[in-house]
């Protein structure tokens, strides 16, 4: 137990309260000690002697210290003021594992940041600097900088597992809400198409909460894949779900094989989505509804939807309704969207 010897006003225990209330307004308060208790009195540490304030008496004795609590990690650093400015705000944690992005500018302290965070993080075991997520397999660089050297952990949302390897695959804890979001819009006996499915989590949830007659969940990530069969399998739902390792541009020959005209079609792929459109119009169910996702500036929104429009009009389809959800900010005026889309077959 560590202690420190301080001033302290002796009260009576009846009149406690009303004391350190009076202390703590006029700003006498010692906050890091520990208030000590007889059988009548009080002991409350102050910062200094009061001698404008008669009624009170002074003591001096040895009190425990408290433990002080840290919820910014960046009141744990000293770094220079333009570098304390430019420190990170924005975290993904995912299962245990915190990932952020780094400026350039503050590399150099990359690890005594990393130890910051751990710190003011209490159920994060590994701190990571990362990329932006690129490639047609969605990985990114992932460099450890503060506790276990792992990139694998299990993240859990809504009451299910994912297990997740975030060097190898794509996952983003932002998008719990809207995977909840799709599962209730999902009907009795629907047909779904996960068609970029990554470890399955829209695929778990729906098959979770909906009670759709079958999901289909492709990706060409096999490290993906795996990881997906192995979420599926835990969260009960292998009835449900048709896991494959194959190529999105596959999808009509996949569907075709399993025999299925989906009534709803997951588009995962922020940045690419837009290129596999015309193969999602061309299986998606008459009124069925496509779930497009983007990552796109703020003022190119309805220019994207006029362009969707146009590729449906190639393919005998009319888009009937198109209802825009802004999920999460990526940069300035720059988001990640989801839009809902109903087709009509002409």
């Amino acid at each position: 137990m560590e202690t420190e010897e301080s001033l302290a006003v002796k009260t009576k225990k009846t009149k406690g309260e009303q004391t350190r209330v009076f202390l703590r307004k006029h700003e006498l308060l010692k906050t890091n000690l520990k208030i000590k208790r007889s059988n009548d009195y009080l002991l409350i540490p102050v910062k200094r002697s009061i001698k404008e304030f008669n009624d009170f008496i002074i003591v001096t004795s040895s009190f425990e210290k408290t433990k002080q609590t840290i919820h910014n990690y960046q009141d744990l650093l000293n770094l220079p003021n333009e570098l304390q400015s430019q420190l990170p705000t924005s975290f993904d944690i995912i299962g245990d594992i915190l990932l952020f992005k780094l400026p350039e500018e503050l590399q150099n302290f990359s690890s005594e940041i990393g130890r910051a965070l751990l710190q003011t993080h209490a159920h994060v075991n590994t701190v990571c600097i990362i990329d932006p997520v690129s490639g047609e397999l969605r990985r990114r660089n992932v460099h450890v900088i503060a506790g276990e050297q792992k990139t694998v952990t299990t993240h859990k949302e809504y009451g299910l597992w994912f297990k997740v390897d975030v060097k190898k695959t794509y996952f983003s804890p932002r998008l719990a809400t809207e995977r909840k979001r799709i599962s209730n819009l999902i009907e009795k006996d629907d047909l779904v198409f996960d068609m970029f499915c990554g470890v399955a989590p829209f695929s778990i949830m729906i098959a979770t909460f909906a009670h759709p007659s079958k999901v289909i969940a492709v990706d060409k990530n096999s490290d993906a894949i795996r990881l997906a069969q192995q979420n599926i399998q835990n969260n009960n739902v292998s009835d449900k779900i048709i896991v494959i390792n194959d190529d999105a541009l596959n999808t009509k020959k996949i569907l075709s094989y399993h025999q299925i005209n989906p009534n709803h079609i997951i588009m995962n792929l922020p940045f690419s989505a837009f290129e596999f459109f015309p193969l999602a119009l061309q299986v998606i169910k008459d009124k069925g509804m496509i779930h497009y996702y983007d990552m796109i500036e703020e003022n190119s929104i309805e220019k994207r939807i006029d362009q969707l429009k146009s590729a449906a009009q190639k393919y005998d389809s009319t888009l009937v309704e198109t209802t825009v959800h802004k999920i999460k900010t990526y940069a300035p005026h720059e988001f990640y969207i989801g839009i809902d889309i109903t087709v009509s077959k002409n």
